[in-house]
């Protein structure tokens, strides 16, 4: 019993490290134990029960209320609440509910907005093919897929969705369409012979069919080696579940920020609290809440808010430039993307042959300068040596078929024309031993014609005469070597060359077979097609490099294509095969070796998965922000482990829209330029907001600090309260809304290790908040040394108010300061935000409200000022304004030069 067990479970590891193209028909029979009969149905009974069904694992979801709970678990939004139970100890239930306010709607906007559940998996069982045909107890049966199971003989032909990873045991013509999986967008020739390469890659494995590729000619038997989470689609889905979460610039930047502004708000908050009681300036409790107080206008309650709303403004931004946002920190992530690495297929190019030069006449044009006669023999072969058909969704076959029709198309020709001209007798299908297709055909004067077309050097060892401007005659070798040399020429430039050739038939014969039609042929011409890059990529490229972004090409397509539609991109110099690596020179590598050199690649061919993530990886391992864009299944693993995923939303599947964080709505490299630009205006826009709150609560903390130390009056809670409740949240909202700089995307990236407070910001908001706090205690000094009332108790009551008010009207005048970082406000500019102008208006009269309003100069304790108490109090604001604008100018004349 036990040795049996044992057998059982050495077969099964045999079977799981099996190298199946590498085994003969008989010898993949014999591993699975099964007949060209197929399985019996005791077997696929048994086997179903054993090894369950031919799905992927799906994977365990979080509830809507987990989501929402999740919100809360961001260090500031625990100080927050804090604060808020703080407010209602010390009876300020408005700015307690204020700030319980920003909290649940930080925390809606986050779950609504950013979806935490993978939708990856579930993308992947959706692709699976409902119906297949298999063979059992030797007679063809109509099975769903997901009761596939090892050892099955399945049946495949054109339109067919492959149900599992199966070794091709025989094969008619067969062509799979493995783009999503490889990356290749020309559809792979496959047969059932064995490979004697070693470990070759998913692309090169010819005898091999993967589930969830595409059938698109010809017709096959199989017989499953993979189901389920064994299969290549498994092993993806296995590692996309198993990828960590990233942490984004933006979430990092915010928890950096909020501890040290808890500790900070902290030690200050005891400082006083000791301070006054020891020095018995207030009595014990009286300090406790003015501390209190200090610490809850310390903390930027608004911050979390104006993050989501600033992220939120941006999305819609977004998405009326076709980015969707799937996660809201991918707005600002993406400003600050240093590498974007690009799938080929699909999102630089448009994923579709076409017809780029064509050589007739032994001269070689493109078709942008050269148009192909419709009477011409060579269009003549193009058009009905052809088995692409037309539907209502457009042209059906082979991609390279199709792209002969689509010329024609494209110049506007009336195809009819041809084929009402000529009647299909016969074909000799293509072989891709052969590498040949022919087409018998009949005229209406009854002359039958065989028109050939397939791979150069095989037409040419047919050809024994050449047409050239009508005339036909004998081949020569200098005509051969031209031709030779224009293919290599072609070739070399990637392209995907044809050569066409006919005869006139004497007697049709009785079955149409190479040898009795392909000889003796006429050449007429090649053409060279070729997966053309988008118009726009080119420009978007140059956009990139310009912002210090660079852009890479990661593909599964071979490196010369890769090489030269990077060339083309300019992604890469002519001729530059340094920066070109294949994935199975990656595998020669170690991660070390990978990091250690991957700044010498910008262009991955022939790349698996798993190569796209060590890639990712690699980048990563020198602190670059990575984003990854990709359309196929193959992509959606590194999408997962990039700091940024853009998934393509038209040509994209399901599996890689799920696994991003941003979606491209019309697959438009150049929309990630724009998404880029928007990113980094987000962040721009945040750090204005950062700076404006964190220097207005460094004023606050310092002045109420200073006022302590020097055994002065000090602001009272609900003086400190309401300063905090006016002018912090909606003028700092407002920043949040600006218009971009300019000259965003004429700099670097600011990197990984770039905060909220770098490029000067953190200088500035110490400066700028001691400036504030120097100007309210010089108007508090004012008005002691030069009272406009007598009385000692109404003169601290004048002064206390006026540095209420000036600490307020500071702190709004300043963020004006705050709407560039580094530029001159002094322009036409300055009030084109409307609801800044609002906010700042709004905030104003608030301010003002406590001292004008009937009843609540008892509440604040405040005093009606005169016109000369008023100018003083605008001076200072003037003054601010002013002499943040000076330092700020200075800065450009000198460590900002380039702003």
């Amino acid at each position: 019993m036990l040795l049996n067990t044992f057998k059982q479970i050495l077969k099964e590891v045999q079977r799981l490290n099996a190298n199946y193209y590498q085994d003969t028909t008989q010898e993949v029979l014999k591993k699975f134990e099964v007949t060209p009969d197929g399985l019996t149905k005791k077997q696929a009974e048994d086997r179903l029960q054993k090894n369950g069904k031919n799905e992927l694992a799906g994977e365990k979801r979080t509830t809507i209320l987990q989501k929402f709970i999740n919100q809360f678990k961001d260090l500031m939004i625990v100080i927050l609440l804090i604060a808020t139970v703080i407010s209602l100890l010390i009876g300020e239930v408005s700015d307690a509910l204020i700030i319980f306010l920003v909290v649940v709607l930080n925390a809606a906007f986050g779950v609504f907005q950013e979806s935490k559940a993978e939708n990856a998996i579930d993308a992947l069982q959706e692709m699976t093919t409902p119906y297949t045909r298999v063979r059992r107890d030797g007679q063809v049966q109509q099975i769903q897929s997901n009761e596939v199971t090892l050892g099955d003989i399945i049946l495949l032909e054109a339109g067919d969705v492959v149900p599992a990873d199966a070794r091709i045991i025989e094969t008619h013509n067969l062509k799979i369409e493995e783009s999503a999986l490889t990356g290749e967008s020309v559809p792979t020739e496959k047969h059932s012979d064995v490979l004697e390469t070693e470990k070759p890659g998913i692309g090169d494995q010819d005898n091999m069919a993967f589930m969830n590729t595409n059938v698109t000619y010809g017709t096959a038997e199989a017989i499953v080696t993979g189901i389920g989470m064994e299969t290549q689609v498994g092993q993806i889905a296995d590692m996309i579940s198993g990828v960590e979460q990233t942490t984004t610039p933006l979430q990092k930047n915010i928890d950096h920020l909020s501890k040290t502004l808890s500790i900070l708000i902290l030690v200050i908050a005891a400082v006083i609290f000791i301070f006054g009681t020891v020095t018995g300036r207030e009595t014990p409790f009286d300090m406790l809440l003015t501390a209190i107080s200090l610490a809850v206008a310390a903390i930027p309650e608004g911050l979390p808010a104006i993050v989501t709303i600033t992220l939120a403004l941006g999305t819609q931004t977004m998405s009326k430039e076709n980015a969707l946002v799937r996660k809201l920190p991918a707005v600002e992530t993406l400003g600050t993307t240093e590498i974007i690495a690009s799938d080929k297929t699909g999102t630089l190019t448009q994923n579709k042959m076409t017809v780029e030069q064509v050589f007739t006449n032994q001269k070689l044009m493109r078709v942008s300068d050269f148009s192909l006669p419709l009477s011409s023999r060579m269009a003549s072969i193009m058009i009905l040596a052809n088995d692409s058909q037309q539907s209502k969704d457009g042209l059906i076959g082979d991609p390279t078929e199709t792209a002969l029709i689509q010329y024609f198309i494209d110049k506007n020709d009336d195809l009819k024309e041809v084929m009402d001209n000529y009647e299909r007798l016969d074909s000799v299908p293509f072989d891709s031993d052969r590498k040949l297709m022919s087409a018998i055909v009949k005229n209406n004067d009854n002359e039958v014609y065989c028109l050939t077309k397939g791979a150069v050097d095989v037409l040419l060892d047919r050809t024994t005469q050449i047409n050239v401007d009508g005339k036909v005659r004998k081949i020569t070798d200098e005509d051969r070597q031209k031709i030779n040399d224009t293919n290599s020429n072609l070739a070399h430039r990637a392209l995907r060359v044809l050569a066409y050739a006919y005869k006139p038939v004497e007697k049709v014969a009785d079955q149409a077979t190479s040898q009795a039609y392909e000889n003796d042929l006429i050449f007429v011409g090649l053409t060279g097609m070729i997966d053309p890059e988008r118009s726009e990529v080119k420009e978007a490229v140059n956009e990139a490099k310009s912002a210090g972004i660079r852009p890479l090409m990661i593909t599964g397509d071979h490196k010369e294509t890769a090489q030269a539609i990077a060339t083309r991109l300019g992604i890469i110099k002519k001729d530059d095969d340094q920066g070109v690596i294949t994935g199975s020179q990656l595998d020669e590598m170690s991660d070390e070796q990978l990091q250690n050199n991957v700044d010498q690649y910008s262009v991955y061919a022939r790349v698996s998965p798993e190569h796209k993530v060590r890639i990712v990886k690699a980048w990563q391992s020198h602190e670059k922000i990575v984003a990854m864009t990709g359309d196929g299944v193959n992509d959606a693993p590194a999408l997962k482990t990039a700091d940024i995923g853009v998934g393509m939303g038209i040509t994209g599947t399901e599996v890689s829209k799920g696994a991003a964080d941003i979606v491209l709505a019309d697959d438009n490299f150049a929309t990630i330029i724009t998404a880029v630009r928007e990113g980094r205006k987000v962040f721009a826009n945040i750090q204005k907001a950062v700076q404006y709150l964190l220097s207005a609560n460094l004023g606050e903390v310092l002045t109420l600090s200073l006022m302590t130390f020097a055994n002065w009056d000090i602001f009272l809670p609900v003086h400190i309260l309401w300063i905090n409740l006016v002018t912090d949240t909606f003028p700092a909202i407002a920043l949040g809304v600006e218009v971009g700089e300019p000259d965003a995307m004429k700099h670097k990236p600011r990197g990984q290790k770039s905060t909220f407070l770098s490029n000067g910001v953190g200088s500035s908001i110490i400066y700028q908040g001691i400036l504030e706090s120097f100007l309210t205690l010089g108007v508090y000094l004012l008005a002691i040394l030069y009272p406009e009332h007598s009385g000692s108790d109404m003169i601290h009551a004048d002064a206390l108010t006026m540095s209420f008010i000036t600490l307020g009207m500071l702190q709004l005048g300043h963020a004006f300061n705050c709407k560039s970082i580094h530029r001159s406000i002094f322009s036409k500019e300055t009030f084109k935000n409307k609801f800044f102008n609002w906010a700042i208006l709004g905030s104003a009269l608030l301010l003002a409200a406590t001292i004008f309003i009937p009843g609540f100069n008892d509440i604040f304790h405040v005093t009606l000022l005169n016109a000369a108490q008023w100018s003083m109090i605008l001076g200072a604001v003037v003054l601010m304004i002013v002499i943040v604008e000076i330092v700020k100018l200075v800065q450009r004349k000198t460590v900002y030069k380039n702003l």
